[in-house]
């Protein structure tokens, strides 16, 4: 297995590794490093099928079941298809997943380490590919704040909703997401979250709020949160801070879902077909311990 660093604020390529084998406790921790260390990690040429990618992606931590869960594939309800196809005229996959920057399950009391895409159809025009996932760097935007705010901020919490999100999709022209129903609503209510999170495998601050899911900053007045929230996220999102990720059929992409946001671009037409298997790996390991 060989690293190569992008030699920017986020990515590394991993090659050598065939992750349709079991992982050894060596490769395991070499990969967990890697991920603290450079935040999106991709394996490109990886041709391993569903039960491979539940059983990569299971290795890190338990994994996620959607709360909509709309679209997985048959028997592995915790793998999420990400596509534009449709078939018969219905939709296979979420057309519209993760387009707008966010992280993943900050709207929940658990969350989550890593998400893990596998790209079985990436859209191209003029043999160029379409449909980037851009992140930014959330060890490098704490790092990056000022004195006196870092200090303000300590030990603060923020409120998420995971309606937030879904609520602003809906509002998109020619969005098809249903309402959230009462019993999805109440799996996911709002959760407090600190603002600044030691993370797991690094054990250094990452700034955690990000503007798809927090909703205001607790125990303030509404201004003032209001324009303490739009500072953290104009300043997250400096292109300093930015890596994208340019897809190929076959990689599999395993980002940091702590140290980073996120976000995926829809650049791509209906008769431009992508496809992706996802799994979302829950953070309910000792990860510093076992990167140790």
């Amino acid at each position: 297995m060989e690293i190569k660093p992008t030699g920017g604020t986020l990515g590394a390529r991993i090659e050598g590794i065939d992750l349709g084998k079991p992982l050894t406790d060596q490769d395991f921790r070499t990969i967990l490093r890697a991920l603290g260390a450079h935040g999106v990690l991709c394996f490109p040429d990886q041709t391993l099928g569903v039960d491979a990618f539940a059983a990569f992606g299971g290795r890190f931590g338990e994994l996620e079941i959607n709360v909509a869960n709309r679209f997985h594939e048959p028997g592995h309800p915790e793998m999420m298809i990400l596509s534009n196809i449709k078939r018969d005229g219905q939709p296979i996959g979420a057309g519209d997943a993760g387009q707008g920057w966010h992280t993943d399950m900050s709207y929940s009391h658990d969350i989550a380490l890593a998400n893990i895409l596998h790209a079985q159809e990436v859209p191209q025009r003029d043999g160029k590919p379409l449909g980037d996932t851009q992140f930014l760097n959330m060890h490098a935007a704490y790092e990056d704040l000022p004195a006196d705010l870092k200090t303000r901020l300590a030990g603060r919490t923020a409120t998420h909703d995971f309606a937030k999100f879904w609520d602003m999709m809906r509002a998109r022209p020619g969005n098809t997401r249903p309402p959230l129903t009462d019993e999805q609503r109440a799996k996911k209510p709002p959760v407090k979250q600190p603002i600044f999170r030691t993370h797991p495998i690094t054990g250094r601050y990452v700034l955690y709020c990000n503007p798809g899911y927090a909703m205001r900053i607790d125990g303030m007045e509404e201004g003032e949160s209001a324009d303490l929230l739009d500072f953290l996220f104009r300043h997250q999102s400096q292109e300093k801070f930015l890596h994208a990720h340019h897809w190929t059929r076959g990689d599999v992409l395993m980002w940091d879902n702590i140290g980073t946001t996120h976000n995926a671009v829809a650049d791509y037409r209906e008769d431009e077909p992508r496809y992706m298997r996802r799994v979302q790996v829950m953070a309910t390991l000792d990860y510093g311990k076992l990167a140790a």
